[in-house]
């Protein structure tokens, strides 16, 4: 892959680079998380900065043929989305989990439409969680990393072995509490209903186990920053 014209695509992460540039990772529509190097970026009078900011909606394209590319060009195609306190940590934390889980060049275009529905529900702040916990199933799912949920008895309980899946238990210790779910809550979550208090908190949990199975228990910097603020 030589050269690449007009990609839509957000920027998940950027880190200085030599002297006035930056590596940024993008993730695009139809080519997943892109690495690149824009060249000049950190110049105080680069027509460049503005395109490379999260949460701005932006057309790109690239030339190289090794795995970092050169970005030729970029352009918003509309504002930056306005997130503040709460909204904005959780912006920084779908970006840091797109930017650990995806591997370079492997596209998830379903995935990227509900990144956009995320980040919208952000911004209208409605149903931060509920958005959020729909966001991490669909991740997980897209990545292969999720147990099935569904055709679960709705009064058994199932507990949680984040490497090997889902396993009926007829009684619970202390120990075990955390990983165990009504096969009911699992039915909902598959469905991504998370009207009920009882189902956002057991979706909470079994996102978090998962994620941080996904992660190697590597911690999250945006996870932090909440627990600071």
């Amino acid at each position: 892959m030589s050269a690449v014209d007009q990609q839509a695509a957000y920027v998940l992460h950027s880190r200085p680079y030599r002297d006035t540039s930056l590596l940024v990772d993008f993730f695009t529509l139809e080519h997943g998380k892109v690495p690149v190097v824009v060249k000049g970026a950190r110049r105080p009078n680069s027509k460049l900065r503005a395109s490379v900011q999260p949460f701005v909606p932006v057309q790109i394209a690239w030339r190289g043929r090794s795995e970092l590319k050169s970005l030729t060009q970029a352009e918003p195609v509309a504002a930056m989305m306005f997130l503040k306190g709460d909204s904005l940590l959780c912006g920084l934390y779908v970006n840091e989990l797109l930017e650990r889980l995806l591997q370079p060049f492997d596209p998830h275009p379903q995935l990227y439409v509900y990144y956009q529905y995320v980040l919208n529900e952000l911004v209208s702040g409605n149903d931060i969680e509920g958005a959020l916990r729909t966001f991490e199933h669909r991740l997980l799912r897209e990545l292969g990393a999720l147990p099935d949920l569904q055709n679960k008895e709705s009064e058994q309980i199932y507990m949680l072995n984040p490497e090997q899946g889902f396993s009926s238990l007829s009684t619970v210790n202390t120990e075990q509490k955390a990983h165990c779910f009504y096969g009911w809550q699992l039915e909902m979550i598959a469905g991504d209903n998370y009207e009920d208090i009882q189902v956002r908190r057991a979706a909470k949990r079994l996102m978090r186990l998962m994620i941080d199975h996904a992660l190697g228990h590597k911690p999250l910097r945006s996870r932090e920053l909440f627990q600071k603020m």
